[in-house]
């Protein structure tokens, strides 16, 4: 087994690189040729559309070998897809839990795990105050987002004001 070479990982073919039967030597001739094969038939399935049978049999297989965890129920393939996936967790320091303690321990540290939101913690972070701003501090803020002088003057807020206090007052 060698360790999967970055350009077979970023073309999804790292599974080629964890059966392969070579020496693991980065760089070899061996890994050379098979990363140029490797790019000549990805580039050669994905053009143009598949018009054929093969072309897209050959298609499904290389989106199974880039995505293995899809293919796992798969009634043809599943046993190939559950062993590529094994290769690859192996690889990547991940493996699946082989007693009902494992399965149950890492339930339990998903469930310890706090979800974590972008929104939310930004949101979560802004101050919140009851009080309203003041005429000037509208048009100080108002300065600061836009580049353009105020076209209201300063007596257009305060009789807005009171237009909608009037109106408050009648109701």
């Amino acid at each position: 087994m060698s360790l999967p070479r970055r350009a077979m990982e970023q073309m999804g073919f790292s599974i080629c690189c964890l059966s392969c039967d070579a020496p693991d030597i980065a760089g070899s001739q061996r890994c050379k040729s098979c990363i140029s094969s490797h790019v000549k038939v990805r580039d050669k399935i994905s053009s143009g559309p598949a018009t054929t049978k093969a072309d897209r049999l050959s298609r499904e297989f290389v989106t199974m070998l880039a995505n293995p965890l899809d293919f796992i129920e798969n009634s043809e393939h599943s046993v190939t897809m559950t062993y590529y996936k094994s290769l690859i967790d192996a690889h990547q320091g991940t493996s699946q839990p082989k007693t009902a303690k494992e399965v149950k321990e890492r339930f339990e540290a998903q469930r310890k795990k706090k979800e974590r939101s972008l929104i939310r913690d930004v949101a979560s972070n802004r101050k919140r105050t009851p009080e309203t701003l003041g005429p000037e501090e509208i048009e100080e803020l108002l300065s600061k987002i836009s580049d353009k002088a105020p076209e209201a003057p300063d007596s257009f807020w305060e009789e807005l004001l009171e237009d909608v206090n009037d109106l408050l007052e009648e109701d």
